[in-house]
């Protein structure tokens, strides 16, 4: 990665190590052993991450109709599961060439069903479980209670039919937590059960990586015969393989306190301020020297255009800030037009 960085000629720049990718997502396919593996889309949708992933994955949850027409147009057998609150009829109406809709309430149901168009259902479930340490609670909005449930049921036919439930309930979790939660479902509901993703990703400890082993053993042990068990991890398989590469314009001291000022910034990686977290990143050239806490910031005309705070590091103008771990919630969710800075290039490492 080093190399490719000093090799670009314009910043700011995203790299993508496609084979790093490849590599980390055959191994989450051999650890789900028997465990249907979907990639959340939203996580990135870059079409060439989204080929390497198709060597690995049974297939894609998508959120929307761009998402839907995206993934489709790149893979025309590709198995799509289609969920997310709000869709409008035209989305529903998707449904019939999706593998999976997950329907998020009764009045859904109730617009798709009046469709008269074939679907397979997925109920997404809002259970009112205990969540420790979550990142994210899927609560509030998403999903149905039982009483809900209840009133879909009478619903289904022959052209709608229900395959099973869909319970995504929170993110930013260790496999053991995950699997709580998940025996909390599997125990309750036959058929298939989608469990969703929210495997933990530290950006404060970026060699810290989800146990992938225990999580694909312990859903094999609580998986009931006939059930068919599927996640859908997003962030977890291509946080790690993104860079967010950048030059420092200026360093600077405000009230005794240092900032190093970047091109580019959160419009580009939105993530620390969506997380509240300092970007992990390396500087070049590498050297050996005095640190002094700097917080890196970008050019936007908001005291919120934070990549890190405080962090020590030597920078001087001209360095090379590589931003580690921008593959997921990075790009495709940040404020791209504000004050109309260029657009950062992107490249790719062959995988």
């Amino acid at each position: 990665m080093r190399d490719a960085v000093q090799r670009l000629t314009s910043f700011p720049a995203y790299l993508y190590d496609l084979a790093a990718l490849d590599e980390h997502a055959a191994a989450v396919r051999r650890a789900m052993d028997g465990i249907e593996l979907y990639y959340a889309v939203k996580a990135n949708p870059d079409a060439e991450l989204l080929r390497v992933l198709a060597r690995h994955v049974d297939g894609f949850e998508v959120s929307s109709g761009g998402e839907f027409a995206h993934v489709t147009g790149l893979f025309l057998e590709a198995r799509v599961a289609f969920g997310g609150p709000g869709k409008t009829d035209e989305e529903l109406a998707l449904a019939a060439r999706a593998h999976r809709v997950h329907v998020e309430s009764p009045g859904e149901l109730r617009r798709l069903v009046r469709l008269g168009l074939p679907a397979e259902v997925l109920l997404r479930l809002n259970l009112e479980v205990r969540v420790e340490g979550a990142a994210l609670r899927m609560d509030g909005p998403f999903g149905m209670d039982a009483e809900a449930v209840a009133e879909c049921l009478p619903l289904f036919g022959e052209r709608v039919r229900l395959r099973g439930v869909h319970a995504h309930l929170a993110s930013g979790l260790a496999a053991p937590q995950l699997l709580q939660l998940a025996a909390e479902v599997l125990r309750h509901h036959a058929g298939e059960v989608n469990v969703g993703g929210g495997m933990a990703v530290s950006y404060a400890d970026p060699q810290a990586r989800f146990d992938w082993e225990s999580y694909g053993k312990g859903l094999a042990e609580l998986r009931r015969p006939g059930q068919v068990v599927r996640i859908e991890p997003g962030r977890a398989l291509t946080a790690y393989c993104g860079y967010y590469a950048t030059r420092v314009i200026d360093v600077k001291r405000v009230h005794g306190r240092s900032y190093a000022i970047v091109q580019g910034g959160t419009h580009h990686l939105r993530t620390p301020v969506t997380k509240g977290h300092d970007q992990p990143f390396t500087v070049l050239p590498a050297r050996v020297g005095r640190e002094e806490p700097v917080t890196v910031v970008g050019q936007l005309c908001t005291p919120k255009d934070v990549f890190a705070r405080d962090v020590p590091a030597s920078l001087r103008p001209g360095d090379i800030v590589v931003f580690e771990m921008a593959g997921a919630y990075a790009w495709n969710i940040s404020h791209h037009d504000f004050l109309m800075h260029p657009k950062p290039a992107v490249h790719y490492l062959p995988g």
